[in-house]
């Protein structure tokens, strides 16, 4: 009787970690994985091709600060990167990273709090923020940002922007507006310390042990569509595996069983290899997916341009910042162009057609060093006049005339009635010609969702809800910190806060 209660117990446990997998993931079957493949373990090596203390999946910036924490901790450590080139999408993302009680926003007189950035990413994440991890990484923001100057010698300007959804100016920018200006550093202290880096390893199967992951099945000299290959190499991880792996905006499969809308006509910022296999293993052995159906469009991507693009400079820098917004039909505002990215591509998608945003000269000056580029490619259009601007956009002169003429009358009185868009950042009327345009339409960027971790970046399992052992992750790979939707900026120290503390964990695991 009680070995018959006891198989039975071992049954509904397995059932529970593949029915609620599935359960979470609405629908895993449609994105690659069947319950067969779920339940099938990964066989243990009876010899290891690779061993390492430490392996960290993926080279952005959470990875990247693992690896080098945990390097700094005395293990040995390895980067493995499924594309030819590191660093992902931090690689290209614009270089901005929000910083909470900064020197520099003391020196430039800004009064910041944690209980005001706190309270922006509550907004923005509609609540829906995990308390613990959100609260992490608004401590630790200025730590992250001082330890990538000071410690990786990260060029940082010496102003602060103020992005979409934040009451207070706090984000803090490399020097090239570029998150290579971070990523690059990073690379070169890994390769200082003795981090060891390969690259185009695909992640096949995280190997389990007795309940403690033990390390992965990798694909080496991978190419795009050798996912099935059977050519494969087994990587020992002593002490523990850091995920690290990114989102999945780039998977068109995967995010649309999340959110159906976003299907191929969608375009997204992302590098191709955002796709979700690793997110998709961790699930495979149990690690509790969460929030995965949030998924955040950027609403300053243009679809004159590929990918990220520039536009997001000019948007963010400037027009955004400097200008407004219009819709082309009316010549009138229809959001606060400082409200957050969900706002702002939901209000865009609202009234069915790119929004025209622009500034003028002296509201151009941020995004400068980007300008040639962007008027060269056509992303960009320049007018002498505001009539010449509405003629090539077909908008209603006098109508958007009117709109500009009670902007910059708010612009004086330093408070928008309109939209309640904050003038924090020297805003001055639109007045200075030329005047610079773009179109806006949203692009599937940030996945919110992925697995939950705790505030030590270990996986939790779905079932147990407790650590999975020797599994830890950070960064866009986990769920929970940013709710419904990210701020703008917010990713940086999120990816480096919980990479540095996965790092650190893992190395003594």
């Amino acid at each position: 009787m009680s070995n018959m209660n006891s198989n039975t117990d071992l049954a509904r446990r397995n059932f529970l970690k593949l029915t609620g997998a599935a359960t979470a993931t609405s629908g895993l079957a449609l994105a690659g994985i069947s319950a067969a493949q779920a339940a099938e373990p990964v066989p243990i090596p009876k010899s290891w091709d690779k061993t390492f203390d430490v392996i960290v999946v993926g080279s952005g910036f959470a990875g990247l600060s693992a690896a080098i924490e945990a390097k700094r901790a005395g293990a040995n450590v390895v980067v493995l990167e499924k594309m030819p080139v590191l660093g992902g999408n931090s690689t290209i993302n614009g270089g901005g990273m929000s910083a909470m009680g900064s020197d520099l926003q003391k020196k430039l007189g800004i009064k910041d709090s944690k209980e005001a950035m706190l309270a922006d990413m509550y907004k923005a994440g509609l609540g829906l923020n995990y308390p613990a991890q959100a609260n992490m990484v608004v401590d630790k923001s200025n730590e992250a940002y001082e330890w990538c100057r000071d410690y990786l010698g990260v060029k940082f300007k010496d102003t602060i922007a103020q992005f979409g959804g934040h009451s207070i100016p706090r984000t803090h920018t490399t020097t090239n507006q570029s998150g290579s200006g971070i990523v690059q550093p990073m690379i070169a202290k890994c390769e200082e310390i003795g981090v060891a880096v390969e690259k185009k390893v695909y992640v096949k199967r995280l190997v389990v042990d007795g309940g403690r992951i033990v390390g992965l099945e990798v694909i080496p000299r991978y190419r795009e569509g050798q996912e099935n290959s059977s050519k494969v190499k087994f990587y020992k991880a002593v002490k523990g595996v850091v995920m690290a792996n990114g989102g999945f905006s780039a998977d068109v499969a995967y995010r649309s069983t999340q959110d159906p809308r976003l299907t191929k006509e969608l375009a997204t910022t992302n590098q191709q290899g955002a796709t979700a296999e690793c997110l998709k293993e961790m699930i495979r052995i149990g690690a509790n997916p969460v929030q995965l159906s949030w998924i955040q469009l950027g609403p300053w991507a243009s679809p004159e341009e590929k990918g990220f693009g520039l536009a997001p400079i000019f948007a963010a820098y400037a027009s955004y910042t400097h200008g407004i917004m219009v819709d082309p039909d009316t010549g009138e505002r229809f959001v606060n162009e400082l409200a957050d990215r969900k706002v702002r591509a939901d209000a865009i998608l609202k009234i069915g057609k790119p929004g025209i945003c622009f500034c003028d000269e002296d509201g151009m000056q941020p995004a400068k060093h980007v300008m040639g580029k962007l008027l060269e490619r056509e992303v960009v259009h320049k007018f002498d006049t505001l009539k010449e601007l509405a003629a090539f956009y077909k908008i209603p002169y006098d109508k958007m005339q009117a709109q500009v003429d009670r902007y910059n009358s708010y612009v004086k009185a330093g408070k928008d009635p309109e939209f309640d868009k904050p003038f924090q950042m020297g805003q001055k009327p639109m007045s200075v010609a030329p005047y610079y345009a773009v179109r806006f339409w949203p692009k599937a960027h940030h996945t919110m969702g992925g697995v939950e971790i705790d505030t030590e970046a270990r996986v939790i399992d779905i079932e147990t809800h407790k650590p999975i052992a020797g599994l830890f992750a950070a960064g866009e790979s986990t769920g929970g910190t940013h709710g419904a939707c990210r701020l703008g900026t917010v990713a940086v120290p999120d990816c480096i806060v919980f990479g540095r503390i996965a790092g650190q964990m893992a190395a003594k695991a």
